[in-house]
């Protein structure tokens, strides 16, 4: 039986092409014995050898993952806590007058809400550095969160609950062994993707950054504009390992979770027609 061709293939073929192919270029070059991206001239581990060695650069990218790791970790608590609410809120117009201000700030350009936090912590005299930055990557990753969890809770049944409580469970009970456990794909989901966001972000962090504390993508803009170094190029393929690692991990917790769900219903069907029979 022949297959036929489909056009949406090649189109994909090509989008993925056009994503990884600068990444392979750049990785491809960092194993180069010159200096420059000209021309590849042989093998060598050099450029990777001073990017270890460089303890400005080391100590910036521990400073970018410590940024984005507690950015991420408040903004999936207080987005997993405003999902809650939201979803609880019985009057619609409050619901969705709610929603919308979440939303605005994931349309709205990075160059306006990195000049509208400078302005802020300029009037409010709050001195520019880890904290500012902290605090703007707080703000600009809870609406993200507040989108990845939002979905599970409307996914699950009222009935649910409606039924715990007739069996006397306490709201903390609810929480934590219905609500928490269904909706923890979500929070993962909000998670990974506030790091991420946290990790990459320039825009916002260029404005409110100050002299004494650099991010990763700052300090790449700052040393290309003096000339494209091939540790860089290092760091970038160092990253990109990174960053798969941490899709491959989200990908096996995700499946493990589906798994142990999977496992649990057809006990709970087996346990129901032990009964019935």
């Amino acid at each position: 039986m022949k297959t036929k061709f489909k056009w949406s293939n090649l189109y994909l073929i090509f989008v993925f092409i056009l994503l990884y192919v600068p990444i392979l270029y750049l990785i491809v070059y960092s194993f180069s014995t010159g200096d420059r991206m000209s021309n590849y001239s042989g093998f060598t581990w050099k450029h990777y050898a001073a990017l270890f060695s460089d303890a400005r650069m080391i100590q910036i990218v521990l400073d970018t993952l410590l940024l984005a790791l507690l950015s991420s970790l408040i903004a999936t608590i207080v987005g997993t806590l405003g999902a809650l609410a939201i979803n609880t809120t019985s009057r619609s117009v409050v619901r969705n007058t709610v929603l919308s201000l979440n939303n605005i700030l994931m349309v709205s350009p990075d160059v306006i809400i990195g000049a509208s936090f400078l302005i802020f912590y300029t009037a409010l005299k709050i001195p520019l550095g880890f904290g500012s930055v902290l605090m703007s990557h707080v703000a600009f990753s809870i609406p993200i969160v507040v989108l990845m969890v939002l979905p599970k809770l409307k996914e699950m049944g009222q009935s649910m609950l409606d039924a715990a409580r007739d069996l006397g469970s306490t709201n903390a009970q609810i929480i934590s062994r219905i609500i928490m456990p269904f909706i923890t794909p979500g929070i993962l989901a909000g998670f990974f993707m506030a790091f991420t966001y946290s990790l990459d972000d320039f825009a916002v962090t260029f404005f409110v950054t100050g002299n004494g504390f650099q991010t990763l993508a700052v300090e790449i803009y700052a040393r290309a504009r003096q000339g494209i170094d091939l540790e860089i190029n290092a760091l970038s393929g160092v990253m990109f390992i990174f960053a798969l690692l941490l899709v491959v991990g989200y990908y096996f917790i995700q499946t493990n979770s589906q798994t142990r769900k999977q496992k649990h219903k057809a006990a709970k069907e087996a346990q129901i027609n032990e009964t019935t029979d």
